[in-house]
This record gives C-alpha cells, sequence and structure tokens, in this order.
C-alpha cells in the first residue's frame, strides 16, 4: 500500500500542525486517487490510524519525515542481530519490527501532517521498505526458516510492488486496490513467525524452527494471491 513520503522546505515553522483525523484522511485521500481510509477495512484503517497517531507525535516534536524513515532502518536492521541470539531473543526481534513498522507508518504520516510530501521522500521510503524486509527475511533465515523459502518470500513481496509502481507510473489507479499482501501484512506475519519461534523454543528448542517456519509460508501464500489480484487489476477492464 504506498505512501506517500516527505522532504523539503518546512511550510509551518515553529509550530507544530495538528490535523484532525478528519482532516488527515481528506489529505491521505487526495494523494491516494480518493482513497477514503475512514472507508477502508478495519485492518488498513487501524495500520493508517496507528500511523497517523505516531506521525502526530513526531510532527510535534519537529521530526522530519525522512529522519522517521531512517529511524525505521536503523530499528530494521538490529532485528537479525538480535535474531542471531535465537530462543527469547526471538521476541526482541519481533518487538523491534513492530518499532520498526510504526517508524514507517509514521513517516508517510508525517509529511502528510507536515505538508512536506516529495517524490525524493517516496523514493526514500521505497528503498527503506525494501531495505527493512530484507532484514526481516534475513532475521527469519537465522531463527531457521529454508533459505529458499526467505528468498521466495522476499521476490513475491519485490513483484508485489513492482507490479504497483510500474501500474501507478503508466496510468493506472491501482492505489485503489487494496490486496492480502500489502506491507502491513508483511508486518503482522514477521511479528507472528519470530513471536512464535521464541515461544516455542522455551518448551522444545528443536521445534522452534519448524513453527517459524510454518508461519512463514503464510508470506508466500499472501504474496501470491495478492500480486495475482494486482496483476488482475491491470488488466484491461480489471
Amino acid at each position: 500500500m504506498a505512501e506517500p513520503r516527505a522532504g523539503g522546505p518546512d511550510l509551518n515553522p515553529g509550530r507544530a500542525p495538528r490535523p484532525s483525523w478528519d482532516e488527515y484522511s481528506d489529505r491521505w485521500a487526495a494523494l491516494h486517487l480518493g482513497l477514503d481510509p475512514r472507508r477502508a477495512s478495519l485492518f488498513v484503517r487501524t495500520w493508517l490510524r496507528l500511523g497517523y497517531g505516531a506521525g502526530r507525535m513526531c510532527a510535534m516534536a519537529g521530526l522530519s519525515a525522512m529522519a522517521v524513515t531512517t529511524v525505521g532502518i536503523v530499528l530494521s536492521l538490529g532485528v537479525p542481530v538480535l535474531a542471531l541470539g535465537g530462543g527469547l531473543w526471538l521476541l526482541a526481534a519481533a518487538g523491534l519490527v513492530v518499532l520498526g513498522a510504526i517508524a514507517d507508518s509514521a513517516d508517510g504520516a508525517t509529511a502528510v501532517i507536515t505538508s512536506r510530501t516529495t517524490r525524493l521522500g517516496a523514493l526514500y521510503d521505497s528503498v527503506a521498505d525494501r531495505i527493512s524486509e530484507l532484514a526481516w527475511l534475513l532475521a527469519l533465515w537465522l531463527a531457521g526458516v529454508p533459505g529458499i523459502l526467505a528468498a521466495v518470500c522476499g521476490a513475491l513481496s519485490f513483484l508485489h510492488e513492482y507490479v504497483r509502481a510500474r501500474a501507478t507510473a503508466v496510468g493506472l489507479p491501482v492505489d485503489r486496490v487494496i490486496t492480502v499482501a500489502e506491507r502491513p501484512t508483511r508486518v503482522l506475519v514477521t511479528v507472528i513467525a519470530l513471536t512464535v519461534g521464541g515461544v516455542v523454543a522455551l518448551f522444545n528448542s528443536r521445534l522452534a524452527a519448524g513453527a517459524t517456519t510454518i508461519v512463514v509460508a503464510f508470506w508466500v501464500l499472501f504474496g501470491a494471491l495478492g500480486t495475482a489480484r494486482l496483476l488482475a487489476a491491470v488488466r484491461p477492464g480489471g
């Protein structure tokens, strides 16, 4: 699910903007082909409201969206470092994924709230998303997930985002198409997989890798379904 990102001059120096949820939703919809977050599914709406709350605090603190994006990258790079410890460290890694995901959602919200959305910011955010997902997959591999499965997950995520980006570039309104393979789903699968691995390791360390792998398999399922949904949407009349 595409989110605008920021960079450029502050249009509100010295004062932290505090738009209401409705005002924010109107701005967000204007940047997403009229897709109103207030009418989105409960899952998507909850994700966007979380980002709005975090972005509002970042804006009030005077942080730029690019700075928040950078924080998200740093947090994500710490995930495989924690996963190296295995066992309970996987729970800590899961927590770091959550914090990084909040930062990822907050940077786009900060851009919208402060009216500082730019193409450079959007590009930086897209690169940051791919870096963070590679870090998560590395952590899952360190937790025992087969390398081929982690590679397939990464390929499907890349394909999903590539199809969306190319379709948008040629003027197809795919921003209105929300699939089961969006980034919030990938975050959720990663958090659950690392959490399950950490909890199972408390009782039987030999089963931890297998339990983690079973959860990660849903990434492949959702990725395939989501990409197929996007491809269907970009066909003539789709």
